[in-house]
């Protein structure tokens, strides 16, 4: 079923002929809309010759409602204010939801464990966590601010480094034993390999001074993120390449052990990002605070020995 076509008149001309009639002045409306009074006079003007009819008549500094503009001032004043409500109401929604999109292994191996806090400061607003790997598109989807690996800078966004992606070779501590308690780095490439097809294995062996031929593929378990390349390692099957600020509390509490102290890097780090033009948002603003103070917390922990798991 196909409606018929609004027939409606400009809605800037509406807009000024809604203000001048609660007005009844020219001068008081263009002060409101922030136009001068001459555009206030050509927008009804220009309204008038569309409807074929005026809506005003000078009086004196002022002006007055015709018979026509008496009729057509309060169902256009009832109009904007459903208008009004409307969009109110949408503004309303959206100050009390945050949207925060990350990573999976962000997510699980950080995020999560500590959302709960921001929210329990700001207890009128809700949080919703999206995780997924895809680079979000805030233009398109119902999002805040989001938390992504990578280099940067991304056009249009604003950005917060949070801290820089570096990696390390880890297992658990039943798997070192069980492999006479010392694994030096050649003896990775005889070892079970968790997730063997990632470029940071190469990157790090080469930096540790071991030749690896890159076009060899290993067997080995392949999966598809950091997070659940951690809890592999931490169920003894075998070695993962991880970010030690990640895996820093099951560092520290001996779920993990690292192999080395050398951790490498290819540049990448975690951005906190969000739209430029909605740096002043009230939420965004307390999150980006909450998050950096949080991060800060935890990079000043993770750099003690025992955040270091040695």
């Amino acid at each position: 079923m196909y409606k018929t076509m609004r027939r409606l008149p400009p809605l800037a001309a509406v807009r000024v002929f809604e203000a001048a009639a609660r007005h009844l002045n020219y001068t008081a409306a263009a002060a409101e809309l922030g136009m001068t009074q001459a555009a206030v006079s050509y927008q009804v003007k220009l309204l008038e010759e569309r409807l074929g009819v005026a809506l005003f008549r000078r009086e004196g500094r002022g002006v007055r409602l015709t018979a026509a503009g008496e009729q057509a001032a309060p169902q256009i004043a009832r109009a904007f204010d459903t208008i009004d409500a409307a969009f109110g109401r949408l503004r309303s929604e959206t100050e009390a939801m945050l949207s925060v999109s990350t990573t999976h292994t962000f997510a699980n191996t950080w995020l999560a464990w500590r959302l709960g806090g921001f929210q329990m400061a700001n207890p009128g607003l809700g949080v919703r966590l999206v995780t997924g790997d895809q680079v979000t598109d805030f233009a398109r989807e119902e999002v805040d601010v989001g938390i992504r690996a990578g280099v940067g800078p991304w056009p249009g966004l604003a950005r917060d480094m949070l801290f820089p992606i570096d990696f390390t070779p880890m297992c658990s501590p039943g798997f070192l034993a069980r492999h006479g308690g010392t694994i030096r780095p050649e003896d990775l490439l005889t070892l079970p390999i968790i997730s063997p097809h990632d470029p940071w294995w190469p990157h790090w062996l080469k930096e540790a001074g071991v030749e690896v031929d890159e076009d060899v593929i290993r067997p080995g378990v392949r999966l598809d993120s950091q997070a659940h390349e951690g809890h592999a390692a931490m169920a003894g099957q075998g070695v993962a390449m991880l970010t030690p600020f990640l895996w820093r509390n099951d560092l520290a509490e001996r779920r993990l052990v690292r192999l080395s102290d050398l951790t490498s890097t290819r540049g990448y780090g975690y951005w906190l990002v969000y739209p430029e033009e909605r740096r002043a948002v009230p939420k965004i603003r307390r999150f980006r605070e909450w998050l950096l103070h949080e991060i800060g917390k935890d990079h000043a922990a993770a750099d003690s020995p025992a955040g270091r798991g040695l």
